[in-house]
């Protein structure tokens, strides 16, 4: 997985923001030496006059010099405020627009998990997930962005900067990746207790594993073939996980939660929180709470054999 940072660019968008970044980074820097290298110099000038800190001491050149230099001073600085001014609105430009053709996927931000769901004209072919976006790479993406309850803020910095997501209003962001790899966000905006526990993973892939990828993920699962996960499948449907979950080709069709129809493809679980592990699997469902605390899903009380049998057919989930 890559770093997430701003600084280690992973698209033409987010090269934009990083030299932008540089530029005022150097430009503030050089300034901020020149500042204290004048109030040095103005130091050791009074150190000099020492004795005689009344103006009118000080000689009608010094008076003019001085002029000079805080006149200079503000026009520099008019010309650097204003020259960024430019580049910071010809990179905003360049970030809002957007392809008339692109793969199109939404993402819903929830207290606090990541909702993707894949444009289809057919809504029966619309691929949902959850936490995790697949794109290829190459080829521009448009995300249409909107809020189920607060509002949150899409964040993956190595390939795009932050856009807000308001409960009612949907909005539009685009990504394009250039080079393969595994790319954190997360919620730029706080939305509760669990905000910092809201990350996504966008792995950018080549177009032939996207596709590879899409077909596998809108493929129902196989039914479960052996005795465990068969047990494990009834304590789903029937312990209450099926309230708040979907899982393809069951009779498990709700949406409180996130899609678990290909939960074990996923690297984490929790948003990001931890790997997806059996061992990290069996503690959520035992008490989420522990982990994460306040989040919306409920401790479900299983005994031990039927924790391991639901655990043993989500592994099944791929």
């Amino acid at each position: 997985m890559q770093i997430q940072s701003a600084l280690d660019a992973a698209s033409l968008q987010a090269r934009s923001i990083e030299h932008l970044w540089w530029w005022m980074f150097g430009v503030g820097g050089a300034i901020w030496l020149a500042v204290i290298a004048a109030m040095f110099f103005a130091l050791r000038a009074a150190r000099g006059r020492r004795g005689s800190d009344d103006l009118q001491h000080v000689p009608a050149e010094s008076h003019k010099g001085l002029e000079r230099v805080v006149s200079g001073a503000v026009i520099i600085t008019v010309l650097v405020l204003t020259a960024f001014l430019v580049a910071d609105y010809a990179v905003g430009r360049a970030l809002a627009a957007h392809p008339s053709r692109a793969l199109t996927i939404e993402v819903i931000g929830h207290q606090w998990w990541w909702e993707v769901q894949y444009d289809d004209t057919n809504p029966s072919r619309r691929l949902v997930t959850a936490n995790e976006i697949h794109i290829p790479t190459g080829e521009q993406v448009q995300l249409k962005l909107s809020a189920a309850d607060v509002i949150h803020s899409f964040w993956v910095p190595n390939l795009q900067g932050k856009r807000d997501l308001i409960p009612g209003y949907t909005t539009t962001h685009w990504i394009k990746a250039d080079k393969p790899g595994t790319y954190r966000g997360q919620c730029a905006e706080f939305c509760g207790l669990q905000h910092a526990k809201m990350a996504l993973h966008v792995v950018a892939e080549s177009p032939a594993q996207f596709r590879a990828w899409f077909a596998q993920a809108s493929t129902p699962n196989s039914p479960p073939s052996d005795s465990t996960s068969l047990y494990g499948q009834r304590v789903f449907l029937t312990a209450g996980c099926s309230v708040c979950h979907t899982i393809g080709g069951t009779t498990a069709q709700a949406t409180i939660g996130p899609s678990l129809t290909h939960f074990k493809s996923r690297a984490t679980i929790a948003a990001g929180t931890l790997a997806n592990t059996r061992e990290n699997v069996e503690g959520w469902i035992a008490n989420p709470q522990a982990i994460k605390p306040g989040t919306r899903m409920p401790a479900v009380p299983l005994k031990p054999a039927e924790l391991t049998a639901l655990v043993s057919y989500l592994e099944t989930l791929k």
